[in-house]
């Protein structure tokens, strides 16, 4: 389990993010019309997995329109928000913030993804919810890059993301 912290409290995850070179698990997840997406879906892409606890913090909603600002710069590449909030939020969100670079899914009905990619926050104020990571997979599926943000509030580090893009 990874051990983070929410504003310097202990908290931890189910388990530990995917191993650089691993094959990605597959997932299903909801898109904010509410159709179903997986791995599969996406093959032939390199993918940015941004993962967030709730598009209803401050936190999450500058990563998020950040990581729309770096979608707009990659090729080959989608930027894969994802949350747990349902996907009218991700929807409304999306709209009201003009933000089309990136692709908002929900994780709302299982959390099945969050078990398996070892997100999930199993004690505190957050349990239930996903840490903040990101994850990116590459055309192949293979896990190439992760970073489990230490400090939940905090944003992720996106320079680190963008060489690890470069690579």
């Amino acid at each position: 389990m990874a051990k983070i912290t929410l504003k310097g409290n202990p908290i931890n995850t189910i388990g530990e993010l995917p191993a650089v070179g691993q094959t990605a698990k597959d997932f299903n997840l909801a898109k904010a019309d509410l159709g179903r997406v997986n791995l599969d879906y996406y093959k032939g892409k390199r993918l940015v997995l941004n993962i967030f606890p709730s598009l209803d913090t401050g936190t999450c909603a500058l990563s998020v329109q950040r990581f729309n600002q770096i979608a707009a710069t990659l090729n080959n590449t989608l930027v894969l928000c994802i949350s747990r909030d349902l996907p009218f939020a991700h929807g409304r969100f999306c709209k009201t913030e003009g933000l089309n670079n990136i692709i908002t899914l929900s994780d709302f009905e299982t959390g099945a993804f969050g078990k398996d990619y070892g997100l999930e926050i199993i004690d505190g104020i957050l349990k239930g919810l996903h840490s903040r990571a990101v994850i990116i997979i590459d055309e192949n599926c293979k896990v190439i890059y992760t970073q489990q943000v230490p400090e939940i509030v905090d944003e992720p580090n996106y320079d680190k993301v963008l060489e690890a893009l470069k690579q």
